[in-house]
């Protein structure tokens, strides 16, 4: 009876053991998803469409090679100074004085080049971002139907890991600069457009329709209303696309681009942690600066207070010069109005041009 007890015992074990699996539909059957992806990409898009992406990779290759070529040409004082104007006349003393500090340093502890060749795939790939994405956020923004085909593609390209998607960008592509540049617009590309659609949707629809009323076009109103309206948000977008860009250098580095990723990735090859530490700071650095530059972009202007520049002492002092020659004129008034005739010095109003009358 114990062994007949102890069997049943077991079996009733294995049946609670064996539910579960047979509950789960992979029990029955698995889908090849795997394969699937890889005729796609193996026996499909590589053999018939290489050829296309080839295409495709050629205006990215212009862009990126002629901006490496004329930021490694132009020689550092002249970069140093044109970027610290840009800085104090775009967002202020403080970003212009960090600018010039961090522009120093980084050519100091000798990574200027490739400071310079990321700051090329960075511009590529922002350039490239804007001009794809702000189209697109304009027409998602008029178009309902758009936007709600566009929001999972979205998603998509913004919370996949990068490292899924390097593997087909070699295969098609190729490895390089260039395959890089485009692993790192797959993945900034969604900030723009959102925050262009974003941008236009919240325009007022009493501005647009008082554009309307005036006679405006449908593209004077987006030119001329809406996307001046939007511009802080769309500024907004750009900046994220930026960091999001920044983000990339370094796994953009493992399918062979180059700059201050492939230091870091070097250092981390070999172990060598001043070379990782250098590339990394290169990259925080020139991160702070141009998020701030582009944040201070999409910042309306205010009108500041002009006196600690030589500027502004000079608009200051005009002024005083104007008021001081109207108080003269105004002085000399009478004495110039003493020897006017009677009708100049005490012009009749219009009663009186009534009596004479």
């Amino acid at each position: 009876m114990a062994q007949a007890d102890s069997n049943q015992g077991e079996g009733a074990m294995w049946t609670l053991e064996a539910l579960p699996e047979s509950l789960s539909p992979s029990h029955y059957v698995t889908l090849p998803l795997d394969n699937w992806v890889e005729w796609l990409v193996k026996d499909l898009l590589v053999p018939n469409f290489r050829p296309a992406f080839r295409a495709i990779q050629w205006p990215i290759d212009q862009v990126l090679h002629g901006s490496d070529a004329i930021l490694q040409a132009v020689p550092f004082a002249v970069f140093l100074v044109a970027a610290v104007l840009i800085a104090w006349r775009v967002a202020g003393r403080g970003v212009a004085v960090f600018t010039a500090v961090s522009l120093l340093f980084l050519d100091l502890i000798g990574i200027w080049q490739q400071t310079m060749t990321t700051l090329a795939m960075i511009v590529t790939a922002v350039v490239f971002c804007a001009a794809v994405g702000v189209p697109l956020g304009i027409v998602a923004a008029r178009s309902d139907r758009f936007a709600a085909f566009l929001r999972p593609v979205l998603d998509i390209m913004q919370t996949i890991p990068p490292f899924v998607y390097l593997v087909p960008i070699v295969m098609l592509f190729g490895v390089g600069m260039v395959p890089g540049i485009i692993a790192t617009i797959i993945f900034a590309l969604p900030p723009i457009v959102r925050l262009t659609n974003l941008g236009i949707r919240q325009v007022q629809s009493e501005m647009v329709e008082a554009g309307y009323a005036f006679g405006s076009t449908r593209r004077q109103v987006l030119w001329e209303i809406q996307i001046p309206l939007a511009m802080p948000t769309i500024m907004a977008g750009l900046n994220q696309t930026l960091m999001l860009a920044l983000s990339m250098v370094v796994i953009a580095a493992l399918i062979g681009a180059g700059g201050l990723g492939l230091t870091v990735y070097t250092g981390l090859g070999r172990l060598d942690v001043g070379a990782a530490f250098l590339g990394g700071i290169g990259i925080v650095l020139m991160a702070i600066m141009l998020d701030r530059i582009t944040q201070a972009m999409g910042v309306p202007k205010r009108r500041k207070a002009p006196a600690r520049a030589f500027m502004g002492v000079l608009r200051r002092l005009v002024p005083l010069g104007q008021a001081d020659s109207d108080d003269v004129s105004g002085s000399d008034a009478p004495a110039n109005r003493e020897g006017m005739p009677a009708h100049r010095r005490n012009p009749p109003t219009g009663l009186q041009q009534a009596d004479g009358a």
